[in-house]
């Protein structure tokens, strides 16, 4: 379209080199703007930036005169504003930020506690039963620090009276930790477990270089606005670095979500500019909007509306945000972005969005790469890529075919230092010249945009050698109204080729419980076979299973396979 009112460029800002510089050019220069905003059992609490800051050098003084202040402090459970501060207290410190799955299961829970050389552990009230039954499990912990206990118990200590404790060692003139200075900048300063779709989870090292190289470049390339609504799980990469500490650099309102459940709720309290989303976050969010608009019997009204929008912008007038007016007002009324990525997105939601008058930028990241490569900016935004990468990276396509799809591998300031302690899986992801092998399939456009096809590991070779990307398929099979997610897989044969493409699809309760179980696989094969009709032969899912336990997923929500391809 001509004109797109809304959007923005990236704004100029101060060069950052530490974590610990970057909050405190925040305090330099928007000291008394809000930083954070969460609800309390008193209301809603907003912290200014310099009273972050000042709570940090409390909490790192008592930490400091723990002897903790260079060791590797862990933190793990719920959202929460005690999150956030531990976190920016650890990276302005001498140690290591270790954050950590609050959904793990123990025996993961004890590799990833171990394996990282936790020597303190912040947590809330439900992870310190966990530790409590596991504690003669992790001898190297010294202690545990929790967020809702009030007194101390031997070594579960209350949050409040460390923090206390710490107020009063500063007040009384104890400088320790805000004397700290970052010994260097390239030496490991957080270590992130990866939560992948398969294998073991694997401990990645990221330097402070490492994040704020990030931060720097993510925000000359993309655009956030003035207020956030956090909602996803603060121990991911995504959330606490491209999420909490852009959000720093930028100056912005980070509000806190308390629960998923009240999200709709908290866009209503905050009114948010924008949020960082995952895709399966935002097919809710869709969904949910779809059924509204039909349940009202406004689907007519809408499509019209649409088209005399797009006719409006065709000739430069943006009238969006005051034609759906009622479907922002439902988001709060100041949704202006929404920032997708961890894994594809379909276009038509994007459009849908964008069709309102919202923004949906698709971008691309891994842990390993701090974890941002690419993103789409407001102006030549196109949903069916992730945009463009970051200067401080070289990305390339290794060894392309003849469609110039290949792995994407990058080189640069925000890739990891490797895996801590592993040096075979570490050799194992770099090119000999140094590039980062990251597992993903993808091209690049004329545009210089990366067009991601699928996972290296979720290839499907048919027997005759064409490979099938299951991603694909799955955005076909996932636009069928009453399909809420899938999984496209090989099936093999005796001598274990892949022969038949299968799906295991996850089906709306109520269109399940409403009808045959038998009749709704036949309307299901039937309209899988209508949205891919227009696919070659070798591409068409011969196999259709209607699933009725729900998908293993990781915490960003993404279905985990097994190694075979097909979910678990």
């Amino acid at each position: 379209m001509a004109r797109n009112a809304i959007a923005q460029p990236p704004k100029p800002h101060t060069t950052p080199t530490s974590v610990k510089h970057i909050l405190q050019i925040a305090v330099d220069e928007a000291g008394e703007k809000i930083a954070y905003r969460y609800r309390t059992k008193d209301g809603v609490r907003d912290v200014s930036y310099r009273e972050f800051q000042q709570e940090t050098f409390w909490l790192g003084t008592a930490l400091a005169d723990m002897g903790m202040a260079s060791g590797h402090i862990a933190c793990i459970g719920e959202n929460s504003y005690n999150w956030i501060l531990t976190y920016l207290t650890a990276m302005q410190s001498e140690g290591v930020f270790c954050p950590i799955d609050k959904d793990l299961p123990d025996s993961d829970l004890l590799n990833v506690i171990n394996g990282g050389d936790d020597d303190i552990i912040f947590c809330d009230s439900k992870r310190e039963e966990t530790f409590r039954r596991i504690r003669n499990d992790i001898p190297n912990v010294k202690y545990f620090v929790c967020f809702d206990r009030e007194e101390d118990d031997g070594e579960f200590l209350s949050f409040n009276k460390l923090f206390a404790k710490g107020k009063e060692l500063y007040d009384a003139g104890n400088r320790d930790f805000c004397n700290m200075g970052t010994k260097d900048i390239h030496a490991l300063k957080m270590l992130l477990y990866t939560s992948g779709t398969t294998g073991l989870a694997k401990g990645v090292m990221l330097s402070d270089h490492n994040v704020t190289s990030l931060v720097h470049w993510g925000l000359t390339l993309a655009v956030i606005r003035d207020v956030g609504l956090s909602i996803l799980p603060y121990h991911h990469s995504y959330e606490a670095v491209a999420g909490i500490l852009v959000a720093i650099h930028n100056h912005s309102t980070l509000c806190i979500n308390d629960s998923l459940k009240r999200v709709v709720k908290n866009l209503a309290l905050y009114k948010p500019g924008y949020m960082f989303v995952v895709p399966a976050v935002l097919e809710v969010l869709y969904r949910r909007m779809q059924a509204s608009i039909e349940e009202k019997g406004k689907t007519k009204t809408i499509k019209i509306g649409i088209k005399l929008s797009n006719f409006l912008r065709a000739i430069g007038i943006d009238k969006r945000r005051k034609i759906f007016a009622e479907l922002h007002n439902a988001l709060g009324g100041n949704l202006e972005k929404l920032v997708c990525g961890s894994a594809p997105l379909r276009p038509e939601v994007a459009d849908f969005f964008e069709n309102i008058g919202i923004i949906v930028t698709n971008g691309y990241g891994i842990t390993e790469c701090s974890p941002l490569v690419s993103v789409n900016d407001e102006f030549t935004n196109d949903p069916k890529t992730v945009g463009t990468w970051m200067e401080c990276i070289d990305v390339k396509i290794d060894d392309p075919n003849e469609d110039g799809e290949g792995e994407i591998i990058v080189k640069g300031d925000n890739v990891m230092l490797g895996y801590y302690k592993n040096p075979e899986a570490t050799a194992e992801v770099f090119t000999e010249d140094g590039y980062f092998r990251t597992g993903d399939y993808g091209k690049i456009n004329k545009k210089k945009q990366i067009i991601i096809t699928g996972r290296k590991k979720n290839i499907i070779i048919l027997g005759n050698g064409k490979n099938i990307y299951p991603e694909e398929l799955e955005n076909y099979v996932n636009g069928i109204p009453y399909v809420l997610e899938c999984v496209v897989y090989g099936e093999r044969d005796e001598s274990g080729n892949e022969g038949n493409l299968a799906v295991q699809c996850a089906i709306d309760p109520e269109v399940l419980a409403n009808g045959n179980k038998a009749e709704l696989e036949t309307k299901l094969k039937s309209d899988i076979f209508k949205a891919m009709e227009n696919l070659p032969t070798y591409k068409q899912i011969t196999n259709v299973i209607i699933r009725e336990e729900p998908f293993v997923k990781t915490t960003t929500q993404k279905i985990r396979r097994a190694k075979d391809g097909s979910p678990m």
